[in-house]
């Protein structure tokens, strides 16, 4: 049972970071967006 309890902590932990990672990815790429979309428009 220990064994059990202690491996779906660490799947859990394992989702939250990947997660996290996600959501960074996600931010990330929609902030570059907006950047060279501004930087486009200064260009013109």
């Amino acid at each position: 049972m220990t064994m059990f309890v202690s491996f779906i902590q660490y799947a859990v932990k394992v989702v939250m970071y990947a997660a996290v990672a996600c959501v960074g990815i996600f931010l990330g790429k929609k902030l570059r967006d907006r950047k060279d979309a501004k930087t486009g428009e200064e260009q013109k």
